[in-house]
């Protein structure tokens, strides 16, 4: 028989941990309820943390990891600037699901943790750097293409906390179109 510590790995755990994140923040984030969730004991949980502490850095670690420069290469690795910038207004835009949490969301409610601050610093920056570089790549001066990166980021935010508090919002390929034409330079598609 397998045990249990074995079925579940420590990502498992991490997983879970920006689950109960999203729904509540690092408060969110004890043993006992997240075992209950994933229907195992707590003795699964030492198996891979000593701590709750290692747990929210795991997990930290791993929305920065899919949610950083390593989850956006496949739409960095996009040669063509107009259908990177599609393809990730696309990609955000259809992720977006009327009243659904959302990790990065909730962690804005837990800035002034170091670990939180971190992790959204490093998400944000690579996200911005990606969006810039595509405006560059589209004719913007680099001053340009990082003011219009700010703005589509703060659009692509703005949409996520719409989506957790409108239970009418729009469907998401109306959005990823509207989106394109806002903030896809003329002449650049």
């Amino acid at each position: 028989m397998v045990s249990e510590s074995t079925r579940l790995s420590a990502q498992d755990w991490a997983r879970a941990a920006l689950k109960a994140i999203a729904d509540g923040g690092l408060a969110a984030v004890a043993v006992e309820p997240l075992a209950r969730t994933l229907g195992v004991t707590k003795g699964s949980f030492y198996a891979h943390y000593r701590n709750r502490d290692e747990l929210i850095t795991a997990a930290l670690a791993e929305w920065t990891r899919s949610h950083g420069e390593e989850g956006l290469a496949q739409l960095a690795a996009i040669d063509d600037p107009a259908r990177r910038l599609r393809d990730l207004l696309t990609t955000v835009v259809q992720a977006v699901q009327p009243l659904a949490p959302s990790v990065h969301l909730s962690l804005l409610g837990d800035r002034n943790d170091p670990r939180v601050g971190d992790a959204v610093r490093r998400v944000n920056r690579a996200r911005l750097e990606l969006l810039a570089r595509t405006y560059r790549e589209l004719g913007l001066t680099p001053e340009r293409a990082v003011s219009r990166a700010r703005v589509a980021y703060a659009a692509i935010l703005g949409l996520l906390h719409l989506a957790q508090t409108d239970p009418d919002s729009p469907n998401s390929a109306a959005l990823a179109d509207e989106a394109t034409t806002i903030f896809l330079p003329p002449h650049s598609g």
